[in-house]
């Protein structure tokens, strides 16, 4: 049995543990409600704004106007934009993007990895620090992204992997995330960015007989609107993964903080017997102390 010393110890650590767990899931809680905020006012003006890209796209003919981000090309090479946290402790947030990204590659884009086309662009360091260490190809230039999420300073990264696939550098962009659904519940999203898909949204059959009309004109909508509708979709994704980011963590530590208590019960009734067997031991020293004095005397 231990010693009370080693006991009185553990005690002192987990419940210097337990502490700082609680004030991690209390940061993590008000972030989140503000994560929160962003993501369920950006949704609305995202899923619609898509519907209308998708079903214009859909009506325009293609030989009367040129969208270079709907051209469909034989994929030879790949970028995939890898969303996960700076930081962990967020119970299997990122582990499950890294799980997913690899399974992604391995059913779609074996014969591509094998010969090195497939290039990875890790937004959160978490994901630079995991594909680096294997050896994957990766665009390191826009890891820190959660430090300053704001639309300005995710545009860069958006602007990146649009002008790499117009360029051709890339024939196909897709995007690893977890999406948010509340505080215990994330979801793995494995979604096309580039080329646009140019099948119409779920109203589809509404969408068509839309007689739209284009202002100032059709030339305007996609080389303007459509630019700024991929970097809003964009901008989501990095709000998606952020508010997901702090429900994780917040439920993670709340485990934790739950689990320290647990502990510390089992330790403090260990710490209890503990004393009482000392207590025990002590008096039979004493009463046989006595007894053997007795005989003597």
């Amino acid at each position: 049995m231990a010693n009370l010393k080693e006991v009185k110890g553990r005690i002192q650590s987990v419940t210097s543990t337990q502490q700082i767990t609680k004030a991690m899931k209390m940061v993590a809680a008000a972030k989140l409600r503000r994560a929160q905020d962003r993501i369920i006012q950006m949704r609305p003006y995202s899923q619609k704004l898509s519907a209308i890209i998708q079903n214009v796209s859909a009506g325009v003919d293609s030989s009367e106007i040129d969208n270079p981000y709907a051209e469909v090309r034989d994929v030879s090479k790949v970028l995939i934009v890898v969303v996960t946290s700076d930081r962990g402790l967020c119970g299997g947030f990122n582990s499950s993007i890294f799980k997913s990204t690899k399974a992604l590659i391995a059913k779609k884009y074996a014969d591509l990895e094998a010969s090195g086309n497939v290039v990875l662009m890790p937004i959160g360091k978490k994901a630079l620090d995991h594909f680096s260490k294997r050896g994957y190809n990766i665009i390191d230039d826009y890891s820190e992204m959660f430090g300053n999420l704001d639309f300005g300073h995710v545009m860069d990264a958006a602007e990146y992997a649009m002008d790499a696939f117009v360029n051709g550098e890339f024939d196909k962009v897709e995007i690893v995330y977890n999406e948010f659904k509340n505080v215990a519940t994330q979801i793995v999203r494995q979604e096309p960015f580039l080329p646009i898909e140019n099948e119409p949204s779920e109203s589809a059959q509404e969408a068509e007989m839309i007689d739209y009309l284009y202002e100032p004109n059709q030339e305007f909508i996609f080389s303007e609107i459509i630019p700024k509708s991929l970097k809003i979709q964009f901008y989501k994704t990095l709000l998606e993964s952020n508010a997901s980011e702090q429900g994780a963590r917040m439920t993670a530590m709340g485990q934790a903080t739950d689990n320290a208590g647990e502990l510390l019960k089992e330790l403090k009734l260990t710490y209890n017997r503990t004393r009482q067997a000392a207590i025990t031991t002590e008096i039979l020293e004493i009463v046989g102390g006595a007894e053997a004095l007795a005989q003597g005397g």
